[in-house]
C-alpha cells in the first residue's frame, strides 16, 4: 500500500483551472477527481484549512490559500466545524505529503480524497491572488477530466453568481437538536443557565461550544423555523448564525427575525445573521469585490478604539449609507477597508458582528462578545421584571 502511495505521489495526475475571463492555470490534482464550477475566493490564513473546508459559509465557493504550503500538520477529525466539507475546491501552491502533528488522524491529501473534495497544487497562487484582488471574486472551473480551455471558460461563464442566491437550505440542520459540548480549554460559566435558540443558517460547531461555555442551554433549529415556534420555546435569547449566499435572498428569515425583534427577544447575529438583521430594519447589503476571508483582520470598536484581531469569512457587507432611519448604528469597523464590522439597535436588545468571534481558525480576541450577549440578556430580563413589577 505504501508503494502505491509513493507511486501516486511521484506521478500526480494533471489538473486545470480556468477562470471566466479565460485565464488558465495548470497544476496537479491532489484531491478527488472530477470537475466543479464555483466562485473563487482567496483566504489569507496560515493554518485552519480543515476548519475552512468544513465551514458551511463556503458553500458554492472554491478557496485559494495564499500561504505557500498547506497541510503540514495533517487533519484531526475533532477539528471539523461541521459534518462534511462544503468548499467546492481547495487550491494551493504546495500541499505537504506528510502530517507533522501527534494529533493527526490522516494527511490532508487522504482527507481530500475521503471527503471527495477537488484540490490542486502547483499553480502560481501569488499571481492568482493579485488577480482576484484587482478584478474581484471570479467564477471558475477546476477539472481533472476535461482540458478544453474554451469549453471550461464557457462553463465558468454560465455558472450562476452567488448574488440573489439563498443557499441556507443546503447547509441548515433538518431537525431541532440540543448541543451541550463546551470549549475544551475554557471554563464554563457558573452563573444561571440561560436558554438560547440558535437559528442555523450554516452554523459552525465552535460557535456552539462558545455559547455553552458562556452559560447557555442551546437548542439549534433549522434556519426556516417560524418565529412563533421559536417564541413557543420561551428562549432568553436568539442567536443568528453564519451562512452562505446572498443575505438579501434569505427573505423567510427576514420575516421571522422581524417578528422576534418585535417581541423584544434579545438577539445576537454574526456574519449572515448580522446581514439579516440589517435587512430586517431596512438597511441594505452589497456584494464585496473580493470579500474578507482570513484569520487576521483588525476590527476596531468605535466607542473605545480597542482593536481585536478576528477571523473573517464573508463576501457581502452592510451598506453604511443605508443605516439612516433604521434604528441601527455602527459599533465596529474593519481596520483594513473601513467596512461595517458590527452594529447594535438603538432601542432593542439586538447586536451583531460581521466576523467570527468563535475563531476556529483564528485568534480568541473576540470571545468576550459571547459574555456581552449574556449581559444583554440579563439586562433585558431585569427590565422586564421592573416593567411587570416583580
Amino acid at each position: 500500500m505504501r508503494a502505491a502511495k509513493l507511486e501516486a505521489m511521484a506521478a500526480p495526475s494533471p489538473a486545470i483551472l480556468v477562470l471566466e475571463d479565460g485565464t488558465v492555470f495548470h497544476g496537479q490534482s491532489v484531491g478527488a477527481p472530477g470537475e466543479r464550477a464555483f466562485e473563487l475566493v482567496f483566504n489569507t490564513a496560515l493554518t485552519g484549512y480543515q476548519e475552512i473546508l468544513t465551514d458551511p459559509s463556503y458553500r458554492g465557493q472554491g478557496v485559494l490559500m495564499t500561504y505557500p504550503q498547506i497541510g503540514n500538520y495533517g487533519v484531526c477529525l475533532e477539528d471539523e466545524e461541521s459534518s462534511r466539507c462544503w468548499a467546492d475546491a481547495l487550491l494551493m501552491r504546495q500541499m505537504s505529503p506528510i502530517a507533522s502533528n501527534w494529533r493527526a488522524d490522516m494527511t490532508l491529501g487522504e482527507y481530500l480524497l475521503q471527503k471527495n473534495v477537488l484540490a490542486m497544487e502547483g499553480l502560481d497562487t501569488r499571481a492568482l491572488t493579485l488577480k482576484l484582488r484587482e478584478q474581484g471574486a471570479l467564477r471558475a472551473v477546476l477539472s481533472t477530466t476535461c482540458f478544453d480551455e474554451k469549453l471550461l471558460q464557457e462553463k465558468a461563464q454560465s455558472h450562476p453568481s452567488l448574488e440573489g442566491k439563498d443557499l441556507t437550505g443546503d447547509v441548515t440542520c433538518q431537525e431541532p437538536y440540543l448541543w451541550t459540548e463546551a470549549l475544551a480549554d475554557e471554563p464554563v460559566s457558573t452563573e444561571k443557565t440561560l436558554s438560547v435558540v440558535c437559528m442555523d443558517f450554516g452554523i459552525k460547531r465552535n460557535i456552539l461550544r462558545c455559547l455553552v461555555s458562556a452559560g447557555f442551554k442551546l437548542t439549534v433549529v433549522p434556519g426556516n423555523t417560524s418565529a412563533d415556534d421559536i417564541l413557543s420555546m420561551n428562549p432568553d435569547g436568539v442567536f443568528l448564525s453564519n451562512g452562505p449566499g446572498d443575505p438579501s435572498a434569505v427573505t423567510g428569515a427576514h420575516e421571522n427575525v422581524r417578528k422576534l425583534a418585535d417581541a423584544s427577544v434579545p438577539i445576537f447575529g454574526i456574519c449572515l445573521g448580522h446581514q439579516i438583521i440589517a435587512h430586517v430594519f431596512g438597511a441594505k447589503t452589497f456584494k464585496m469585490r473580493f470579500g474578507h476571508h482570513g484569520a487576521n483582520h483588525p476590527v476596531i470598536e468605535d466607542s473605545t478604539g480597542k482593536i481585536d484581531i478576528a477571523s473573517h469569512n464573508h463576501g457581502f457587507a452592510v451598506n453604511p449609507g443605508s443605516l439612516s432611519g433604521t434604528g441601527l448604528e455602527m459599533t465596529h469597523l474593519n481596520g483594513n477597508d473601513g467596512t461595517i464590522a458590527g452594529m447594535k439597535h438603538e432601542e432593542k436588545p439586538i447586536f451583531s458582528v460581521q466576523y467570527h468571534p468563535e475563531a476556529a481558525p483564528g485568534p480568541h480576541d473576540s470571545f468576550h462578545l459571547f459574555a456581552r450577549f449574556r449581559a444583554m440578556m440579563e439586562e433585558a430580563e431585569a427590565k422586564k421584571k421592573v416593567f411587570h413589577g416583580t
